[in-house]
């Protein structure tokens, strides 16, 4: 069995083999960034498949700001090329909730901490993270839980 890191790597060679230079690209990136994750702090060590899932899904973040910043400022090729980086990039992602699924967890949690009104609101969320963690964006994730709690 290979760590996604390993598959980043084949990825990234048929990538180049292929001359796609967008997938070589962005997978270049994303090793660059796990790279840098593993070299951070005191001493190097190397990343679970968990924590590389964590850098993947970090970049994919940026690439949505900044195709979101760019399609704002009237740079629709920018934008575009931005998309499809995340695309890429979510490929290697798990699937991620439904807004139905989110609600459906959400509510379950309010009922089970009783939380009533926006002081509730981190009680909820300690529940429903470790559920969601790495299946829903902490935005979204939010919004589902303010929206359970406001009525």
């Amino acid at each position: 069995m290979t760590t996604l890191k390993e598959q980043l790597h084949q990825d990234l060679t048929a990538a180049i083999r292929d001359r796609d230079e967008l997938r070589s690209s962005t997978i270049r990136l994303t090793l660059s960034a796990v790279t840098s994750e593993e070299v951070a702090g005191k001493t190097k060590r190397e990343l679970s498949d968990a924590e590389v899932l964590k850098v993947i899904g970090r970049e994919s973040k940026k690439r949505r700001e900044a195709a979101e910043a760019f399609g704002n400022a009237g740079r629709a090729e920018q934008a575009a090329r931005e998309v499809a980086e995340g695309e890429v990039l979510a490929g290697y992602l798990p699937k991620q909730l439904s807004d139905d699924e989110l609600t459906a967890i959400v509510a379950a949690a309010v009922a089970e901490s009783g939380a009533v009104g926006p002081q509730g609101m981190g009680a909820v969320m300690k529940l429903v993270r470790p559920k969601v963690d790495g299946l829903a964006e902490g935005g979204r994730v939010a919004a589902a839980v303010k929206s359970a709690l406001a009525g």
